[in-house]
């Protein structure tokens, strides 16, 4: 069943189909009060669109997030994704939320980022939890270091997000494959801030 607070289309079919429903019985309307009756389906539709940009749901919360933590990475901005980092973070690598920081800012310390396209690829949810498998297609700034090597490499990672409060934030982030090939954090261990 879909969920009208996630997608408008439900309640946009519903307009169609009593917009179809007007113009098929509107000669039994009473002509004075007819385009009140017409008015009706655009209303209907208009609510659709409100619904589905004034509420937000936990799932769009939760990608929400992750599209931001995508955006910290490309935008270099270790205090946006400090922001989106439970304090209880811990991944096989990074033993805290501190370390992990502390990590961003030796691997993104000048441009390298041009650009992050996120794909999520599975989400599961319950009321406070969330896993989520998604990829991140990243392409290398032109001025960066990387970029004479490399123009775009393939990242897939695994999260797990926790509710607190009202938002959603990482509690531990695994990288998973890198240009299709397995691998996980470990691997990055002793390289320096050039680790593509």
């Amino acid at each position: 069943m879909m969920n009208i607070f996630e997608q408008p289309w439900l309640l946009v079919i519903i307009a169609g189909i009593v917009f179809l429903g007007i113009a098929i019985f509107r000669d039994v309307l009473q002509p004075r009060q007819a385009w009140l009756f017409w008015v009706l389906p655009f209303i209907i539709a208009l609510t659709a669109f409100g619904i589905d940009r004034l509420v937000q749901t936990d799932k769009e919360k939760v990608e929400n997030t992750l599209a931001k933590g995508v955006k910290a990475a490309e935008k270099e901005d270790v205090d946006l994704a400090a922001d989106l980092v439970a304090n209880d973070y811990q991944d096989t690598f990074n033993k805290s939320k501190a370390e992990f920081l502390a990590r961003l800012r030796m691997y993104l310390p000048q441009p390298v980022i041009e650009k992050n396209i996120l794909n999520i690829l599975s989400l599961k949810m319950d009321s406070q939890s969330a896993d989520a498998v998604f990829s991140v297609r990243v392409l290398f700034d032109p001025k960066g270091p990387v970029y004479q090597y490399r123009k775009i490499m393939l990242l897939k990672f695994q999260s797990r997000l926790a509710k607190q409060g009202n938002d959603w934030l990482f509690r531990d982030v695994e990288l998973i494959e890198m240009d299709l090939q397995p691998v996980d954090w470990n691997h990055l261990q002793g390289l320096s801030g050039e680790i593509f």
